[in-house]
């Protein structure tokens, strides 16, 4: 229960706080298990060395989100369940315009962070309420919840999701 108050006290600390140098932050605690996501660049809460580092339990600590949307990957809608991207972000003291998503084939997409404040954009770690693995596009997923808005159902808004996602590079 500790490590989760620690968790939401420094995500709340960084919507709140400016970016100033000089000023400490709440520490974001490291991760005791498989590291799953790396956020790096210009970030102000670290917990390894120049980057935050989660592993499923700190992302799973985190306020869960969830939504069913069709998308161009899946037959029928699916149930996406995860933090929002915007909360993510804010443990780390993301203080970019810019998110280079990359996944665990190496592949890259740009999305501007103004996508996570804008749209309830989730990073999603369960699909249908169970754990997602490699296979299923696992084990994090950058999704858009398509069906909410006309707008995001267009190919700008269907690349930005990224599959298999393992790093955040934060300018």
């Amino acid at each position: 229960m500790m490590h989760r108050r620690r968790l939401l006290a420094a995500a709340a600390a960084a919507t709140t706080l400016p970016l100033l140098p000089g000023v400490v932050r709440a520490a974001l605690p490291a991760p005791k298990g498989r590291v799953v996501l790396t956020i790096s660049g210009r970030i102000g809460i670290r917990n390894a060395g120049e980057t935050a580092q989660f592993d499923m339990d700190m992302l799973a600590a985190m306020p869960q989100h969830s939504f069913s949307t069709k998308t161009p990957w899946y037959p029928t809608a699916r149930k996406f369940t995860g933090p929002l991207l915007r909360d993510v972000l804010a443990a780390a003291g993301a203080q970019g315009r810019t998110l280079r998503a990359i996944a665990l084939n190496d592949y890259k997409v740009e999305l501007p962070v103004e996508d996570a404040s804008r749209y309830a954009v989730v990073l999603a770690r369960l699909l249908d309420d169970k754990p997602m693995s490699v296979r299923d596009k696992g084990p994090l997923f950058i999704i858009y919840p398509f069906d909410a808005d006309e707008t995001l159902r267009s190919e700008r808004y269907y690349s930005r999701s990224a599959w298999q996602l393992k790093v955040i590079e934060v300018e």
